[in-house]
């Protein structure tokens, strides 16, 4: 039996972005264990009977602790014979790609989730990450599957790695799962809970709480259009890892609502598993994101039919079609994000239009199943060519 090895750097990570790809692998008769660092969700999936081997992977530049990770990584891989090590994360795929050339793994795979650099980068750590991506992927790297079509396009711009050896997967989620027809709850009910009332607007964010996904940006522009609109509500959905560069941003987010008021209006909802329900009492979703790869929670929101306001970045101008599904901002601007909530608050109709055409093209262009069939189909493929 064929034997894989996912890596990552966080548990969070198998279980929110992983799980299905490892589900349909194991299905398809692969044995699949994972590394990565231990935690709470990690210990709930061993539960259910997935192997883990666990290894500290920084999520930042540590050189002593970065080389333990990589000898800790190689060991994993030496005693486990795997015939397959798949990457996914930056750290991660670093360093795991490094472990795995060293442990003389036969096929080595990165799944590139967004690479680390972007258009937003100054031109010095710009090309400092290309340097890296190219040494990484022309020298540890057998393929490279990557999800955004924007990212696939610069690797074969910039030669991150030969042509062939770079595939593009797409990325997508459960569209059954996240169906508004699917969820059946009853919106006021649930509202109540959250105490929102029941003829309430409600905006919603979902992310990790750091400030590079724009939730600083968010809030200054729900303080002014709070005053104006009393119906407004925000979810704010996601936390704050304990290893998070930018620890920060989640005091800030509480010191802002304690400033202005708006304990009742901004709902910390923290880590949730209610995804869908919380989505479908959602009118509009919004991710003001400086940097992204393809974000899943866009692709959510639209497969539950919410129109999205988004900032004009790679993966995110791939998956919302402006002025069509919802409406493009540019980074770090308030100004123009308050102006897009106005106009979908005010516009009843353009809401359910755009979240209809994003419902359509979430079924058409992201779902999980046909990219997991893809994904397996190309690593069928290069096992019965041989390329081990």
């Amino acid at each position: 039996m064929t034997k894989i090895l996912e890596v990552c750097a966080v548990d969070f990570t198998v279980k929110n972005l992983l799980l299905s790809l490892i589900d349909r692998l194991k299905e398809a008769g692969y044995e699949v264990e994972i590394a990565c660092s231990e935690g709470e969700a990690s210990k709930e999936l061993e539960k259910h009977g997935y192997v883990f081997s666990y290894v500290k992977i920084e999520r930042k530049i540590s050189l002593v602790s970065n080389i333990k990770s990589i000898v800790k990584l190689y060991k994993i891989m030496k005693n486990g014979k795997y015939d397959i090590v798949h990457v996914h994360t930056p750290s991660a795929a670093i360093l795991g790609r490094i472990a795995a050339k060293f442990a003389r793994i036969p096929l080595v795979i990165y799944t590139a989730h967004g690479f680390y650099f972007h258009e937003k980068m100054s031109k010095f750590p710009y090309y400092l990450f290309v340097l890296i991506e190219k040494f990484l992927g022309r020298h540890f790297t057998d393929y490279i599957f990557i999800q955004s079509k924007e990212d696939y396009n610069n690797a074969i711009r910039l030669g991150i790695a030969s042509e062939r050896s770079i595939l593009n997967i797409g990325n997508g989620v459960d569209i059954n799962k996240f169906n508004p027809e699917n969820v059946n709850i009853d919106i006021k009910e649930y509202k109540a809970k959250l105490n929102i009332p029941r003829d309430s607007i409600v905006l919603c964010f979902i992310g990790r709480l750091v400030r590079e996904k724009g939730i600083l940006d968010l809030l200054e522009a729900f303080k002014d259009l709070s005053f104006k609109y009393k119906e407004l509500y925000l979810l704010i959905i996601g936390s704050t890892s304990p290893d998070e560069r930018d620890e920060e941003t989640n005091q800030k987010i509480h010191e802002f609502v304690n400033m202005y008021k708006l304990k009742n209006r901004v709902k910390l909802l923290g880590y949730r598993s209610d995804i869908p329900e919380l989505l479908k009492i959602s009118d509009i979703f919004i991710l003001p994101s400086y940097r992204e790869g393809m974000p899943r929670s866009i692709i959510e929101a639209m497969a539950m039919e919410l129109p999205v306001i988004a900032t004009n970045i790679r993966g995110s101008r791939e998956e919302v079609e402006n002025g069509e599904t919802g409406i493009l901002v540019p980074v770090g601007d308030v100004e123009a994000l308050s102006n897009a909530i106005t106009k979908l608050v005010e516009d009843q109709m353009l809401r359910k239009e755009m979240g209809k055409k994003g419902r359509e093209l979430a079924e058409e262009l992201f779902d999980e199943k046909k990219v997991l069939e893809k994904e397996l189909f190309i690593i069928n493929g290069l096992l019965n060519k041989g390329v081990m």
